[in-house]
């Protein structure tokens, strides 16, 4: 990608427990554009929520980066100091996390948290940071804004409080926006008005998103391009319509073949066989291969990597033509 905002480059995350060096993300590579959605889609335990903390630097420790690197616009941030990392969060990429109450402090006010997120990161006056923070709720759908924004978190329903995190996420004008199941959490009717409202915002803004979740509906809805995790290793990566109508790996179509569909006339959804491996039992070669229907000898010794081909890049041997039976 030619105008890449941001570039992952075989990025991988360890935890060292009393049993060893667990590898929660493993080499994985991909870059976002600018204005782009980047859907990020797996089982749990996959690694996606993983990737875009190590992407934002609030990796839990012991966990670190043990390996590649994270460029923002050019730039190398996954070794800055803490205190420029601080900078760099909210001004820069701004975070959607799963919970609201995770980025609401429940002590304070809206008002008191947008106005301080704005006046941390642009110089603005009391006045003038509170008008923008009442246009910001008004933006993302928040009724009667000029009044509610004196509210407590409590007083907003579920909906309506992520409402409010995506304007704490957007009130620095971010180059990139991680949101990490901004939906799971919420009601169906409301999941659709939530994801409307963090495209919209985005484009408005002009910032690029990674749209992390399990929900591939999600992912059909608002990404241009989706990147397929499992056991901390891309399995696939490439435009949204494409790999839905046509995934090349069989972890892709397993999980395209799980969704229902009123296409088809059927009694029974596709089931993929097994559960993902945990990070102290991955096994060698592809860590999908005791799941495979189509696995052959080398999948079980041989770890694929991501590599091109025709629209997209997909880590299977199949798509290997030195490595095929």
């Amino acid at each position: 990608m030619s105008d890449a905002l941001l570039t992952v480059r075989d990025l991988v995350v360890e935890f060292p427990t009393r049993k060893g060096i667990l590898t929660a993300v493993d080499r994985v590579s991909f870059e976002i554009g600018r204005g782009e959605v980047l859907g990020v889609v797996g089982e749990s335990g996959a690694g996606k929520s993983m990737t875009g903390s190590a992407i934002i630097g609030l990796i839990e420790p012991p966990g670190h980066i043990a390996g590649g690197s994270i460029e923002l616009a050019g730039e190398r941030i996954d070794n800055l100091p803490l205190e420029a990392m601080r900078k760099v969060r909210g001004k820069r990429i701004g975070m959607v996390f799963q919970d609201p109450l995770t980025s609401l402090n429940p002590l304070y006010t809206i008002a008191e948290q947008l106005i301080e997120t704005i006046r941390t990161h642009l110089k603005l006056s009391e006045r003038d940071a509170r008008a923008r923070a009442i246009g910001l709720l008004d933006e993302v759908g928040i009724p009667a804004a000029s009044r509610r924004i004196d509210d407590y978190p409590h007083q907003f329903s579920g909906g309506m409080r992520q409402r409010v995190v995506i304007a704490l996420a957007l009130c620095a004008e971010p180059e990139l926006v991680i949101a990490d199941e901004p939906t799971t959490a919420l009601d169906v009717s409301v999941q659709s008005q939530i994801i409307d409202v963090l495209k919209n915002m985005c484009a408005e803004h002009g910032s690029s998103v990674m749209l992390i979740t399990h929900d591939m509906g999600v992912i059909a809805e608002a990404a241009d391009r989706v990147a397929v995790m499992y056991a901390g290793r891309l399995a696939e990566i490439g435009p949204v319509r494409d790999v839905i109508q046509d995934a090349r790996h069989p972890y892709t179509k397993g999980l395209m073949g799980s969704i229902p569909t009123l296409m088809h006339d059927s009694d029974r959804l596709t089931q993929i066989p097994g559960s993902m491996p945990r990070l102290t039992d991955i096994p060698p070669g592809c860590a999908f291969s005791p799941r495979c229907p189509k696995a052959f000898d080398r999948c079980f010794a041989e770890q694929p990597s991501c590599k091109a081909h025709e629209d997209r890049e997909v880590a299977c041997l199949l798509y290997d033509e030195g490595a095929r039976p």
